[in-house]
C-alpha cells in the first residue's frame, strides 16, 4: 500500500483534497501532515485519515513524516517565502527517502514569473530528478468567502487594486477532486503541468455583477491606487506582509498577459469546471451574513 502525505492538511485546499478522497476507491494509506496533532486530529475526525507531525517551520518534523512515503501532496503556505531555508530541505528529504512522486500546487504564471516562491519551488524539485506533477490554479473563489468576505459582507462592495485587469478563476473544490484524481493515479500524469481554471474570465467589476444579480444585492467594486489601499488596509490593521501579498496578487495583472482559461479540470476529473455563479449560489449564506 502507498504511503501518501498530504501537507497543509486542514487548510482551505488541503481539507478538499482529503474531501476528494473519501469519494474515491483507492488503496492508497493516507496521511495528514499537521502541526498540532491532538487539535487537528478532532479537526480531522470525520475522515478516514491517519495524522503525523508536519510542521514547515520545524526541520525536525521533516524526516519522520517522509520516512516511506511514496507520494507527496505538497503546497506553500502564504507565510512561507523562504524556500532555500525550507523547502530545499523537504525536496533533500524527499530524495534521502526516496520519495517517488511530488503533485506540487503552484500557481498560473509561475513559470513567466520568477520572483514568486513557487517558481523556484518548482525548480528544485524538477532538479531533483524526482517525479512530479505541477498543478497551476486560478485566482482561487474561496477568496471571496475568506480574505474579501469582510468587506463584501459589511461594506458591500469589492476593494481591491485590480484596475481593468482579467482573471481567471478556479473553486478550490475542483482542485481538491482534481489532486486526489491525480493522487491515486500518479502514472499518466508524471512530469506534467496543468493550469486549473473555469470557462470564466472576469474583471472584478464584472464579479461585482455576477455576485450582484445572483445576491439579489449591490455589490460595488472600488479599485483604488496603492497609498489609499495600502493606507485602508493598515487602518484595519492588516499586516504590512498580507498587504503586499494582496497588492503582487491584485495590482500586478493588470500589467501582464491576460491568463488562458483551460479544459484542464474537465479532462482530468470527466465533469466541467465548477463555474463562478455556481460558486456563488453553493455559498450564499456565507456571502451574506
Amino acid at each position: 500500500m502507498k504511503k501518501v502525505l498530504i501537507t497543509g492538511a486542514t487548510g482551505n485546499v488541503g481539507i478538499e483534497v482529503i474531501k476528494a478522497l473519501q469519494h474515491i476507491d483507492h488503496q492508497l494509506d493516507v496521511f495528514a501532515g499537521v502541526r498540532d496533532i491532538n487539535a487537528d486530529k478532532v479537526k480531522l475526525a470525520n475522515y478516514n485519515i491517519k495524522c503525523l507531525q508536519f510542521d514547515f517551520t520545524d526541520i525536525n518534523t521533516y524526516n519522520t513524516a517522509l520516512n516511506g512515503c511514496d507520494i507527496l501532496f505538497l503546497l506553500r503556505p502564504p507565510q512561507i517565502s523562504d524556500v532555500e531555508k525550507y523547502f530545499k530541505p523537504i525536496i533533500d528529504t524527499c530524495k534521502d527517502k526516496a520519495v517517488k512522486h511530488i503533485v506540487f500546487l503552484s500557481v498560473q504564471g509561475v513559470e513567466k514569473s520568477k520572483i514568486i516562491p513557487h517558481h523556484k519551488i518548482e525548480k528544485l524539485i524538477v532538479d531533483s530528478k524526482i517525479n512530479y506533477t505541477f498543478l497551476r490554479p486560478a485566482y482561487f473563489m474561496q477568496n471571496f468567502t475568506t480574505t474579501l468576505r469582510n468587506e463584501l459582507v459589511n461594506n458591500k462592495r469589492i476593494y481591491l487594486p485590480a484596475g481593468n485587469a482579467k482573471f481567471t478563476l478556479v473553486d478550490v473544490g475542483d482542485i481538491g477532486a482534481v489532486s486526489a484524481t491525480i493522487l491515486t493515479n500518479t502514472l499518466p500524469h508524471i512530469n506534467k503541468s496543468y493550469e486549473l481554471t473555469c470557462k470564466d474570465k472576469l474583471t472584478f467589476k464584472e464579479m461585482a455583477l455576477t455576485l450582484s444579480s445572483n445576491l439579489g444585492i449591490e455589490i460595488q467594486f472600488k479599485s483604488p491606487n496603492l497609498i489609499n489601499f495600502f493606507l485602508a488596509k493598515r487602518k484595519e490593521k492588516t499586516p504590512t506582509m498580507l498587504i503586499l501579498v494582496i497588492i503582487m496578487l491584485h495590482y500586478f495583472p493588470r500589467f501582464q498577459k491576460e491568463p488562458e482559461t483551460t479544459d484542464s479540470i474537465e479532462n482530468i476529473i470527466n465533469r466541467p469546471a465548477t463555474t463562478f455563479e455556481q460558486f456563488i449560489n453553493d455559498n450564499k449564506k456565507l456571502l451574506t451574513m
